[in-house]
């Protein structure tokens, strides 16, 4: 069995540790704790990581957001990933901080990264795991807040978090999605109650 696992986020070292590159931190702390290394490939860096007779190709697309979706189609079709078996991973600001949610499709909502790959899959229906970043910016200043890095306090939860979204993507890849839309439902901070 094979899965495409993406971390969407921007290249450069003036985008790492920002909001809007939690999808990179995520991909690199799962390849991280099942020991694999990237390797700089077509349209992304990438990782090949196996896991309970699983393979995961797990790409961090070096595109720019905006692009995402065409190192996703490249990386879907080389490889032979079936759609269902796609994890998207990606900042939301919908969400509050506290919170992830794990999703069988549904709208862009407005990120670029998103809306990149629906164009070029020709569907919104394919999984993807939405890290809260909340919304905690003054009016006009979106777009400072989500290319903005965390701060401290905000890193800890973080942290936290991202040990979370990888028993999350190792879930997906054991039991699938379950059969209702919002599947996982929302999981919080602390994920110990």
């Amino acid at each position: 069995m094979k899965y495409l696992i993406v971390g969407l986020g921007n290249i450069g070292s003036e985008y790492q540790q920002t909001r809007h590159n939690i999808g990179f931190d995520i991909a690199d702390a799962f390849v991280s704790k099942h020991g694999g290394s990237y390797r700089a490939d077509r349209l992304a860096d990438v990782a090949e990581v196996k896991w309970k007779g699983r393979i995961f190709v797990v790409i961090k697309p070096t595109t720019y957001m905006n692009l995402s979706g065409k190192a996703v189609k490249y990386w879907m079709d080389k490889e032979k990933v079936p759609l269902e078996n796609i994890l998207v991973l990606v900042d939301d600001l919908a969400l509050p901080l506290e919170v992830i949610r794990l999703r069988a499709g549904g709208s862009d909502a407005g990120q670029n990264g998103l809306k990149s790959i629906q164009e070029l899959l020709g569907t919104n229906q394919y999984p993807r795991l939405r890290f809260g970043i909340g919304n905690n910016f003054p009016r006009g200043k979106q777009v400072d807040f989500v290319l903005g890095r965390w701060t401290n306090e905000e890193w800890a939860v973080v942290m936290a978090k991202l040990g979370k979204c990888v028993e999350v993507i190792e879930s997906f890849a054991s039991i699938g999605l379950p059969r209702t839309m919002n599947v996982y439902n929302t999981l919080s901070y602390p994920y110990d109650k």
